[in-house]
This record gives structure tokens, sequence and C-alpha cells, in this order.
């Protein structure tokens, strides 16, 4: 028997303070069987920290010639490709040649990424954003987690401020320049 698709409510308040963003989301992700708690919070907060009008998830691991999180215009065309964990060089080479922006949050190394990466050919991979997730603010998010929670993120200089009920958690998103 297949297992399947656990779904997490959440409700959030976002204020992201870098791109003058303040919106009330109510986000329904389902997380894969095959899917870890961490990969499932990055998406979240990835999709967060991209949201603007055209975004929304993929169908998952059903469809793998699709980005985990994407932006589409009016038209249906994909703008951005959002990319979670650690996506290989032949996945990254079809995102840029079909998206004009392609953005990856990683809850992994990303130097380990990275060398995974070296010698591969990857079209236009200096325009390829990599932005590594504090790990301690994933595993202390990841203890909190529950089917349906509500938190506010705060974003400021790629510094989150995550508040569920009375606790903050905090950490940065680092961007890492891709060289290949």
């Amino acid at each position: 028997m297949a297992l399947t698709s656990t779904i997490y409510t959440f409700d959030i308040q976002l204020s992201d303070m870098d791109r003058g963003v303040y919106e009330t989301l109510d986000v329904r992700a389902a997380q894969h069987p095959s899917e870890t708690a961490e990969s499932l919070v990055t998406r979240v907060l990835a999709y967060c920290c991209e949201y603007t009008e055209g975004i929304g998830f993929s169908k998952g691991v059903s469809t793998p010639d699709e980005p985990a999180v994407f932006v589409r215009d009016l038209t249906g065309r994909l703008r951005t490709w959002i990319d979670i964990g650690a996506p290989d060089a032949a996945r990254i080479h079809r995102a840029s040649k079909a998206a004009d922006r392609v953005v990856i949050y990683t809850h992994k190394d990303p130097k380990q990424l990275l060398s995974q990466w070296a010698g591969e050919r990857v079209h236009k991979a200096d325009a390829i954003e990599l932005l590594a997730v504090d790990r301690a603010l994933l595993a202390t998010f990841v203890a909190r987690l529950e089917r349906r929670m509500a938190f506010s993120l705060t974003i400021t200089e790629r510094h989150l401020y995550v508040a569920v009920g009375d606790d903050v958690i905090d950490g940065e998103v680092v961007r890492h320049e891709v060289v290949i």
C-alpha cells in the first residue's frame, strides 16, 4: 500500500521589510512521505521569502520537471524557478533554460552542493541564486512543527524572525556565489 502525503496548514503573517511585502497567507503544503521535515519547512519559508503574485507550489515529487515553488506571470509563463535542498546540476541546467530566474533554498551544506556542481554544465550558472537557510532556525522550527500552525515571519536584511506563540526563532539566509 502506497503512503500518502501529509497536509500541513500554515496561517502566516508575513512582513518582508526588504521588499515591502506585508500579507496574511493561508498556506497548505503537502509533505511527500520521502520529504524530510527540514525540506518542508525550507519550502514554506522559501515561499514566504519569494511571495509575489503568481507564486505556487508544484505537485511535488510526482512532477520532477517542475520546480518545488514557482512564480508564473498572468500568461502562465514561468518567471521564477525555486528549488529546495540539493538539486543536481542537470536539473538546474534545465531550470535556467526554462525560467528567467532560478533560486535554490538549501537546508543542506551549500559547500557540498557547490562541489557536486563543480565542472558540470549549467546554463547561466552565474545568475543562479543559492541561498542557505540557517540550520539552527530550521531545527528549532521543525521541533515546533504541527500539522496546523500559525506563525509570523519578519524578514529584514535576509534575517528571518519566526514568531511561534511566545517564542521567536531567528536565523539568516546566506547567499552563496555559484561558480562552476
